[in-house]
């Protein structure tokens, strides 16, 4: 199960987990872009807000077989000024991008535990969670920290039985980071950090959506076995710098 699976990395994702023989359920709010991800990969599709923690407990409830692998990819990244974040910005950034993977994973591993079956979780961090550098995103960086928390959190509290990893991506070409893109043009602050990012960034490129699915689909399967409770950076070597 892939969450954000209509777009960027979570459809390259989705891609790459068919390509490699798995039957794969596509979860997403956007119902447009499941039903294009659908018909495209012959998939299962599902659309979820996972701001709905009753619709999360259906969802598990109604599931059967429950999967083998859980990835939590979805989130949300809105630029905002840390003496500007309001409280309905708040709710709404930890909800998608902490509270919903909470509950999935949450829901996962009871239901796994029901049949007596284990299983893998991948959640998807951000390298802003570890090393701030990109001004405006103290609530996502906060977001993806508290993640990254859970994910180990897990790995002490459920393995053996299940295996908790988090992938932290770098800068990597999506329709989000595109439209962040386009805002930059003209304004000369934006381009400044843009030129910053890249300067300090070892390959000197963002990442395509299929970089970061190739791990992914790495760290799920057996090829990952002994890899437990770790923090992976696939992020052209910008925490290393």
């Amino acid at each position: 199960m892939v969450t954000g699976a209509a777009s960027g990395i979570g459809l390259a994702m989705t891609r790459r987990l068919v390509e490699a023989g798995a039957e794969v359920v596509a979860v997403d709010r956007d119902e447009g872009g499941l039903s294009r991800a659908s018909a495209k990969l012959s998939i299962e599709s599902v659309t979820l807000d996972l701001l709905d923690r009753e619709g999360i407990r259906t969802f598990w409830e109604g599931l059967d077989p429950t999967p083998d692998i859980l990835i939590n990819n979805a989130g949300l990244y809105p630029p905002k000024a840390f003496t500007e974040v309001d409280q309905d910005l708040f709710r709404k950034v930890m909800g998608v991008n902490l509270e919903g993977p909470f509950w999935m994973c949450q829901d996962f591993i009871r239901a796994r535990r029901r049949t007596h079956k284990g299983g893998v979780i991948l959640n998807v961090g951000s390298i802003e969670a570890i090393l701030p550098f990109k001004p405006d995103l103290a609530l996502y960086a906060t977001s993806k920290a508290a993640l990254i928390a859970l994910t180990r959190s897990l790995a002490r509290e459920y393995g053996p039985r299940f295996r908790v990893n988090a992938l932290v991506p770098g800068w990597t070409h999506t329709p989000g980071t595109q439209r962040l893109s386009r805002k930059a043009l003209g304004q000369p602050r934006l381009l400044k950090e843009g030129y910053d990012f890249l300067q300090r960034l070892p390959l000197r490129r963002m990442a395509d959506p299929d970089e970061i699915a190739r791990i992914a689909v790495v760290l799920v399967s057996d090829l990952a076995s002994y890899v437990h409770g770790a923090v992976v950076p696939v992020d052209g070597g910008f925490l290393s710098a």
